[in-house]
């Protein structure tokens, strides 16, 4: 842009004012707006298309610039495994407070309860601890007792020195699958999280084993359906006299349940199992259960009880080197039987397609009782997958 040369005979404060006051303006008036600025500067802004392409430019800088500040990597914390309950071995089935113990914490902030602490209830006996000393009554075919000693762990597991690395040896136990409700009380009688006073309370715990409570009858041809219901109504009557199950109307309160979802829901009297879960006083109590039902959203599905009670993280850590290096000859394993009186047995089906793949699936049959707890038959199979008994 070219100016006039200036009047010789004009003084230099005439000459500011006539040349500096047109600039200003426009500057003023050119950064009134972004639009102005650019309308003044780049006449061809008002063309639309032009305006589009240097907004979407202007958007790509600024997620440039965002998305570089963005760490490019993060740091996934080490967790440790807490250390289960150290059972102290007796023959005689007890519930005790004492039997317990937990090391230190060695998880930075583990000692806090951030999400509040556990009241757990002091239910009548019958609900609990006479079902465990009557062990020999709960299973029509044997005794119960070996199963439920131990805190719950089952027997030691012996022979499978062999199998497993012999330190570890001493971390297996003969676990049965439906004590579940054994094992979480006795582990958390001894949590961290654990109040004695309810005042304190943001969780309740109904300590009540109803999977051996019903457990009794579900084999019985004989058995009534006042006979099934009859703890879990004992349970809801005592349980709904408790002020602070009124408090939330139990929807602060949870349970555990030994069996499976379908074992406590009967509709029909003439039906399989209890109808605890339907009972009115049940509806709004979490139930943990090892296998749930996917629309309810009040059971939650844990894990079945497992015969490795890892000691310490050492335990967790050389477990799994040992199985990942282990000299697998067959991918997968199907342990199981055939259930001969019932039509299109599943069981049948996958042990004989197991069979007829016997190049990656191994078969353990476990027709009778070659399967059953206090046998190393399933750990000698260096495989992936076993079918459980439920199966």
């Amino acid at each position: 842009m070219m100016f006039p040369l200036s009047n010789p005979s004009s003084s230099p404060e005439s000459q500011i004012k006539k040349s500096k006051t047109p600039l200003d303006v426009r500057r003023k008036d050119s950064f009134k707006s972004p639009k102005a600025f650019l309308a003044a500067h780049y006449p061809s802004i008002n063309q639309p298309r032009l305006c589009l392409f240097l907004s979407i430019f202007f958007i790509q800088i600024l997620l440039l610039v965002a998305l570089r500040s963005i760490p490019r990597s993060f740091q996934h914390r080490l967790h440790h495994f807490p250390a289960p309950v150290t059972a102290h071995h007796h023959l005689t089935p007890t519930l005790t407070t004492t039997t317990a113990s937990f090391p230190a914490s060695t998880v930075k902030g583990e000692t806090s309860c951030e999400f509040g602490e556990i009241f757990v209830y002091d239910l009548p006996s019958a609900l609990n601890h006479e079902l465990v000393n009557n062990c020999d009554e709960l299973n029509p075919w044997s005794s119960s007792c070996a199963a439920l000693s131990n805190d719950g762990f089952g027997p030691v597991a012996a022979g499978i020195s062999s199998v497993v690395p012999e330190n570890l040896a001493a971390a297996w136990y003969w676990t049965d699958q439906f004590v579940t409700e054994v094992l979480f009380h006795n582990r958390i009688l001894n949590h961290k999280c654990r109040t004695k006073d309810p005042n304190n309370g943001t969780a309740f715990y109904i300590p009540f084993y109803v999977g051996l409570a019903v457990g009794k009858f579900l084999w019985l041809k004989n058995s009534s359906a006042e006979e099934r219901d009859f703890h879990c109504e004992m349970m809801l009557k005592w349980v709904q006299d408790q002020p602070y199950f009124t408090r939330n109307d139990g929807w602060d309160h949870f349970l555990t349940m030994g069996r499976i979802s379908w074992d406590f829901r009967r509709s029909r009297d003439e039906e399989w199992g209890s109808s605890c879960i339907h009972k009115p006083g049940m509806r709004n109590i979490t139930r943990l259960l090892i296998e749930r039902n996917p629309w309810d959203y009040f059971d939650v599905g844990v894990p079945y009880p497992t015969g490795f009670h890892p000691r310490s993280d050492n335990d967790v850590v050389e477990w799994q080197d040992f199985v990942r290096n282990r000299n697998r000859k067959s991918l997968f394993c199907f342990a199981g039987a055939k259930r001969s009186k019932i039509k299109d047995d599943f069981r049948g089906l996958l042990l004989n397609h197991c069979r007829n793949e016997s190049d990656s699936c191994r078969v353990v049959d476990c027709a009778g009782s070659k399967c059953s707890n206090g046998t190393s038959i399933i750990l000698e199979t260096n495989s992936f997958a076993h079918g459980i008994r439920g199966v």
